[in-house]
């Protein structure tokens, strides 16, 4: 049996084109696809996130421990409300997960998990807790699922016209969200406020009682916000240059070689698990970004083919913003921004251009 969201019955209600995303029962779309990615991009649109995994953190060794856990560096943190997006990995340096991590205060913490990664996350971190006899308690928070702490659902608003359309909604969440930089929170009343997401755009991701959902993402609806489902979401964080796990990385893929070394604090006397592994094997690949130059689909998993080797799309879409097939892609080290390789589609070779992995951000192409 499918697994089902808070908001589950309010996407039937509005007659949601359902599907089977990794063991949960998620809106496609509500209609147009492309009108829902337009309406993100230049006005305002919502997604259902409550299938991602909250987990808080609280105890006196929250920060040694995830200094341990994960490769960027909880040090950076020293504001309450902060964020960090970091990878957690396994001894060899794969990505067991791309996560986020919010600072509250030394010794309170919360973490936004993958969906579909959520419980050999958990069990990982509780597996190293123990091992490390951190004093630590870790608590799980998602609808359903969540144990001693009050279950969360999640709703990402997102666009230009996102910050009004929540405050006109939440007029109590103005005074503390209004001066929010990127990758802040701020805790209001019964809501948790991030200025995070996953499409390019401007915009909170709220985590509120799950109780209370239902109610927000109709008053929301109700205001003019759009609601968004799954199809929009993979073009808009494509556009945007994303990550998403299980495509773009894995347990068999180092972030060095995902486009994340960003992500990765090496430089410092910080242990962390995996370092050891991306120190020996270093990058063997780059992330890089493709526009298809003559007329077909890019898709992941097809070869591309360049004059240092063959590379690999891991994910690849037509872009609604570009009007063109774009496509990100690991490619041999040598490879340059504006070079131009082929792809291997049905036994096709088409061609295409290297660009930077991020093709449209704040409503506008950036290609």
């Amino acid at each position: 049996m499918l697994k089902k969201t808070v908001l589950n019955s309010a996407h039937r209600a509005l007659n949601a084109r359902m599907v089977d995303f990794g063991g949960w029962d998620m809106p496609v779309n509500y209609g147009s696809q492309i009108e829902e990615h337009h309406a993100v991009r230049m006005d305002c649109g919502m997604f259902d996130v409550s299938h991602m995994c909250p987990v808080d953190l609280v105890g006196a060794d929250c920060r040694p421990f995830l200094s341990r856990l994960v490769a960027n560096d909880v040090a950076k943190l020293t504001v309450s409300g902060k964020a960090l997006y970091s990878a957690m990995l396994n001894e060899a340096g794969g990505v067991i997960d791309d996560l986020i991590i919010y600072f509250l205060t030394d010794t309170r913490f919360r973490i936004v998990v993958n969906a579909g990664t959520a419980e050999k996350d958990l069990a990982w971190m509780l597996a190293k807790a123990a091992e490390w006899k951190m004093d630590v308690t870790i608590t799980q928070r998602r609808d359903g699922e969540s144990t001693n702490g009050g279950a969360l659902g999640i709703i990402a608003v997102q666009g230009p016209n996102a910050r009004a359309k929540v405050w006109q909604v939440l007029p109590q969440a103005k005074a503390a969200t209004e001066g929010l930089k990127a990758f802040f929170a701020a805790e209001v009343d019964q809501y948790f406020i991030a200025s995070t997401g996953y499409t390019g755009e401007d915009g909170y991701e709220i985590m509120l009682p799950a109780s209370e959902a239902e109610s927000l993402w109709n008053k929301l609806k109700d205001a003019g916000v759009a609601p968004c489902g799954l199809g929009a979401r993979d073009t808009l964080r494509l556009e945007a240059g994303m990550n998403l796990y299980g495509q773009d990385m894995d347990e068999t893929v180092s972030p060095l070689d995902a486009g994340l070394s960003w992500t990765v604090a090496m430089k410092d006397d910080r242990d962390f698990v995996g370092k050891s592994a991306l120190t020996a094997a270093g990058q063997q690949q780059q992330f890089l970004g493709l526009i298809l130059l003559d007329k077909g689909v890019l898709r992941g998993h097809q070869k591309v083919i360049t004059a240092q080797g063959v590379g690999e799309i891991t994910s690849g879409s037509f872009s609604p913003t570009l009007q063109q097939s774009i496509a990100l892609a690991r490619l041999p080290l040598g490879v340059a921004i504006g070079d131009e390789v082929q792809v291997d589609i049905r036994g096709k070779l088409l061609k295409a251009k290297v660009t930077k992995p991020v093709f449209a951000r704040n409503g506008k192409a950036v290609i």
